[in-house]
């Protein structure tokens, strides 16, 4: 048998009904092969792209699970990575949910995310439970079986919402990643009982910090540094190959950055800034359009924004707010500037406010980052 015939294969799974495909993916690492979920929602042409490119990959013996990622820009690609990188997180997962072999995990994002497929593989490793909502968006019927749930602070403004209106839940601990957690959200989770547990990452690097109520700080076992405001990480847990083009994983040795600014506090707290190439630069200031996110996010009946910069020949750019509302809410865009007047300096403030019926989102529920051409063509809210 020659060395090609032992490296794994790359097996491509998609379908409408996600616990049959994550049952699927488990099965196809079981037997030995490398799963890769696509999104049944693509067009047929670009998922028989995305199955060319695995036929012709040769991926490192050690690849055990494949996952997609576009990040918030970009067309995708596909990360490699190894058992190893995943098993050596658990044990601090496990200690800041507490969790136990009787928990049972709700996994609410679109199995082509790495947040899903790592829920489902500690599952399967640890003999603990997990489920998948009945429909995209949670319910309050989802909420009964889950004692723990594995989401993005979209997913988290579902159940503060259905908790609040009187749904009963036997969640217990959520663990939240995939976009910045805002302060009002998270106090919310908290004063309805839910212990909150966030985490900063990337598709490349896996965990790279976690926030249990105290603050960010470096994950267990990952060392972090920052180097003219970008932050730096040796970690074992990074993927071990990709393939497409593009991504913003940088190299360094042993460190990796994915260019996200932060700040290293003397105490060992991590703040992160946004990344380095969203700035938008605004008459003289320059503003991170994550944090003006994440102040807009916690307004009442935001569902999402996201911030633009609107190019103009005099200002540079003019701070822009693109603001779906939560269903069935009524927003005024004089009232949302009112109220984040006081959160914000005078630079970050939005000059120009547009609602829109939905803003598009990667396979993790993120905002998607839009090009101006894409941005300009969204429809607006009615």
């Amino acid at each position: 048998m020659g060395p090609a015939a032992l490296r794994p294969r790359i097996v491509p799974l998609r379908g409408a009904d996600r616990a049959a495909v994550i049952e699927r993916a488990l099965s196809v690492r079981q037997e030995g092969g490398i799963p890769l979920i696509g999104d049944e929602r693509w067009s047929e042409a670009a998922w028989r792209r995305a199955v060319r490119s695995v036929e012709e990959a040769r991926p490192p013996r050690e690849a055990a699970w494949a996952t997609f990622t576009s990040g918030t820009t970009g067309s995708p690609r596909i990360l490699l990575r190894s058992e190893a990188s995943w098993e050596v997180s658990r044990p601090a997962v496990e200690e800041a949910l507490g969790l136990h072999t009787d928990d049972v995990m709700l996994l609410p994002v679109h199995p082509v995310s790495s947040m899903t497929v790592y829920g489902a593989a500690h599952a399967r490793a640890r003999g603990f439970g997990w489920r998948v909502p009945a429909r995209a968006r949670l319910s309050a019927a989802d909420l009964t079986r889950p004692t723990l749930m594995h989401g993005t602070p979209h997913h988290l403004a579902d159940v503060v919402d259905l908790l609040e209106a009187g749904a009963p839940t036997s969640l217990r601990a959520v663990l939240i990643g995939g976009d910045r957690l805002g302060a009002r959200l998270a106090e919310r989770a908290r004063a309805l009982g839910l212990e909150v547990v966030a985490y900063a990452g990337a598709a490349e690097l896996s965990f790279v910090a976690l926030d249990d109520g105290a603050g960010l700080r470096p994950f267990d076992g990952v060392e972090a540094e920052v180097r003219e405001d970008v932050l730096w990480v040796r970690t074992r847990q990074a993927a071990c190959a990709s393939i497409g083009e593009g991504g913003s994983l940088r190299r360094d040795g042993e460190w990796l950055t994915v260019g996200d600014r932060a700040r290293l506090e003397p105490d060992g707290r991590l703040t992160l800034l946004g990344r380095s190439d969203g700035a938008i630069r605004t008459a003289g200031a320059t503003v991170i359009p994550a944090d003006v996110e994440a102040v807009l996010n916690d307004l009442p009946g935001v569902e999402a924004c996201l911030v633009v910069g609107e190019e103009r020949p005099r200002w540079g750019a003019v701070v822009t707010a693109l603001v779906q509302p939560r269903p069935g809410v009524w927003l005024d865009t004089a009232e949302l500037s009112r109220r984040a007047r006081p959160l914000l300096t005078p630079g970050q403030l939005p000059r120009r406010w547009r609602l829109v019926a939905r803003l598009p989102r990667t396979g993790s529920g993120k905002v998607k980052r839009l090009s101006a051409a894409e941005w300009t063509r969204l429809e607006e809210a009615p």
